[in-house]
């Protein structure tokens, strides 16, 4: 394995769409969503641990998961694990995590990415992966993996890449934002647009330097502790400058601003399992097109339905079509996929009703 290969993992997300299996003190990323026996950031640390060294994969989340990272990953020291003392997005912890790299070998080259994706063909991803690093270690660029589209998706954002380009690599036109249906069509007959993954690869040097001439104020914020990082004060420094930092995005902070962006279609197939009905798109299906994780179930004449209940547990279900049926300890949810997208609020409803210990 390349010493001078990091990885850092997003974890730090709510995951309210996937409510109520998906909690504020316990969200998707350490859920095994997909009945593998395995959960979301130990199937993505896995992968990822494929060409990245153990003791170079961080682990950025927020404070309250500190225990649950360690539970679910013990091979990983306190230390791998960046605790954000307060949420601000993207851009901040990415600098952080950064400059902690940086001090560590300034040779580094890392991957930021998501922990709760689904990637299926892991060698593929680690060979698209690789092949970004060995331009960041040629060039001050920045990469990015963009997912070829399959049908016009308004929940994404997309990568126009300039064309024609007939390279491996594709030089970034823009970022886009999340379309109307009408502007992703448009998008997909162009076909130089991909899906954002927000999946970056980048030297620590480049990423820096990107900060300090984008985001000179944010930089100046983090570059202050650089004697503390990776000591014992490291803590304290964070706990009183980290909420100083500007709430944004890496896309606005620093994507959107630079000109040296490339992005590799990918040759893998992913998901970014952001509601329940994009984790029944991955799941195995019956006869009637239901999906089902953990439970043994009795289904009568239903159809098109995303099961799950605790493990072991029996469930009936007689004249449904297309619903959400999720059943955990303190509450049952019943509710048409067709408003999947609703279910954020539904949760929010919940919480302002019987309390927050519910949502």
């Amino acid at each position: 394995m390349n010493k001078n290969y990091y990885a850092v993992l997003m974890a730090g997300g709510v995951g309210s769409r996937f409510w109520p299996v998906s909690t504020t003190d316990n969200p998707k990323q350490f859920h095994d969503m997909l009945g593998t026996g395995k959960t979301l950031i130990q199937k993505t640390f896995d992968r990822l641990n494929r060409f990245i060294p153990t003791e170079n994969i961080l682990i950025l989340t927020n404070e309250r998961y500190n225990n649950l990272v360690l539970e679910q990953l013990p091979q990983l020291t306190q230390d791998q694990v960046v605790l954000e003392p307060a949420m601000r997005n993207t851009a901040p912890c990415i600098l952080y995590a950064a400059l902690k790299i940086q001090k560590m070998n300034p040779n580094g080259i890392m991957i930021v990415a998501p922990s709760d994706h689904w990637i299926e063909d892991e060698e593929a991803f680690a060979n698209d992966v690789q092949t970004c690093f060995k331009k960041c270690e040629e060039e001050n660029v920045l990469c990015t993996l963009g997912i070829q589209p399959t049908y016009p998706n308004t929940g994404f954002g997309y990568i126009e890449y300039e064309k024609p380009d007939n390279n491996q690599l594709k030089k970034v036109a823009q970022f886009r934002e999340k379309p109307n249906l009408e502007t992703a069509k448009d998008f997909l007959a162009q076909g130089n647009f991909l899906w954002n993954a927000g999946i970056f690869m980048w030297s620590v040097e480049t990423i820096v330097n990107a900060f300090k001439a984008h985001q000179p104020s944010q930089y100046q914020l983090f570059q202050e502790g650089l004697s503390c990082y990776n000591t014992p004060d490291e803590r304290k420094f964070i706990k009183e400058n980290y909420p100083k930092a500007d709430n944004i995005s890496i896309d606005y902070a620093i994507l959107e601003r630079s000109k040296a962006i490339y992005t590799l279609p990918a040759t893998f197939d992913w998901n970014d399992l952001g509601t329940w009905g994009a984790l029944y798109e991955k799941l195995e299906k019956d006869d009637n097109d239901n999906a089902v994780v953990n439970a043994k179930t009795m289904l009568l004449d239903s159809k098109g339905n995303m099961i799950r209940s605790p493990k072991n547990k029996v469930v009936v279900v007689d004249g449904l079509e297309n619903y959400i049926i999720v059943d955990k300890e303190d509450v049952l949810l019943i509710y048409p996929k067709s408003k999947e997208q609703d279910i954020k609020k539904v949760r929010n409803q919940v919480s302002e009703t019987f309390g927050d210990q519910y949502a």
